[in-house]
């Protein structure tokens, strides 16, 4: 944004910055972060952080900041489920259902649609304490469109949606059976609810929410890993966006009114700084911090492999509808 100012009969061109803030201070063990999920126990207010790799990480701690402890895996055996990939799981979504807490994961080929969403549950979210209940039904090759891993299940109404997809045609949504075990095959199938039709499909890692009656679908856009070995072109690596609609299931359009099926979407927190590639994102409304936008992201001073990825924390602003950080 260009401001033209008048000072003492001069003439000059100002240039307005917009600056992105830096992650939150964190303490512990703020590694080993990959896609995190974040969610609170309300019987005692510990904090639990579940990401990417083996079994699934778990790590606790008294607030979103830290210190942050490493617990152990959900699933240190590997998922039951038909996958290659069931030993090595990708991104978990937690969230409480009833009074048992669903963990969704992916077990999945790297670069291949050979994919499937899994689930565990508890009672406690403690390590030793998770259920596997294998596939929920949401799965995919190279006969489908999408690529079934990055799930994410809200609750609208009585109904459980469940959002997922990466690469190949973007972002689903199927709708799941009223316990959230498995996906309702009498609801019509899965359809497209972010698309960017340009370019590389790159585009994954939904998280909705909903906010003063609008719901907010945040994504991230770029390329996410490997970023030691095949650093993309500048602009080109993870960060993260969002749209919003009046509706859970579609009509979502970006800042600009843009739909989001046609390549639309808000930035909301690009590299900046030394804070590179930040994605993998969730959004929580913390009791102390208000709502905070939690992601992974490299330190360019670090370095930037999948091992190094380092856990993300900020405010969330919110300015005429729209979350800003």
């Amino acid at each position: 944004m260009k401001l033209l100012t008048i000072i003492s009969g001069v003439v000059s061109l100002v240039t307005t910055v917009f600056a992105y803030s830096n992650p939150l201070p964190c303490s512990g063990v703020c590694g080993n972060a990959h896609d995190p999920s974040l969610i609170r126990r309300a019987s005692d207010g510990t904090y639990f952080r579940f990401s990417t790799g083996g079994g699934i990480a778990v790590h606790t701690a008294s607030s979103a900041q830290g210190p942050w402890v490493y617990k152990g895996q959900v699933l240190p055996n590997g998922a039951n489920v038909n996958n290659a990939g069931k030993t090595d799981l990708w991104a978990p979504d937690v969230t409480l259902v009833g009074n048992t807490y669903y963990l969704y994961y992916t077990a999945s080929q790297f670069g291949t649609q050979n994919s499937v969403i899994g689930l565990a549950t508890s009672s406690s979210l403690d390590v030793g304490t998770w259920s596997d209940k294998g596939s929920t039904g949401i799965s995919s090759d190279s006969s489908k469109s999408y690529n079934a891993i990055d799930a994410n299940l809200i609750k609208v109404g009585s109904q459980y949606l469940m959002n997922f997809g990466s690469f190949w045609h973007d972002i689903y949504q199927v709708e799941m059976n009223t316990t959230p075990n498995t996906v309702n095959s009498q609801a019509g199938g899965a359809y497209n609810t972010i698309f960017k039709p340009a370019g590389t499909h790159d585009v994954e890692g939904s998280y909705m929410i909903n906010y003063n009656g609008g719901y907010y679908m945040f994504f991230s856009e770029g390329s996410c890993c490997n970023l030691d070995k095949n650093r993309p072109a500048a602009g080109q690596e993870y960060k993260i966006k969002v749209c919003r609609s009046n509706s859970a299931t579609g009509g979502f359009v970006d800042q600009s009114g843009v739909s989001c099926t046609n390549g639309g979407g808000t930035l909301v927190l690009p590299s900046h700084g030394t804070i590179y590639a930040p994605g993998g994102q969730g959004v929580y409304n913390d009791p102390s911090l208000g709502w905070i936008l939690y992601y992974h992201y490299v330190d360019t001073t670090i370095g930037y492999a999948d091992s190094q990825k380092l856990f993300g924390v900020n405010k969330i602003k919110w300015v005429n509808g729209w979350p800003t950080v």
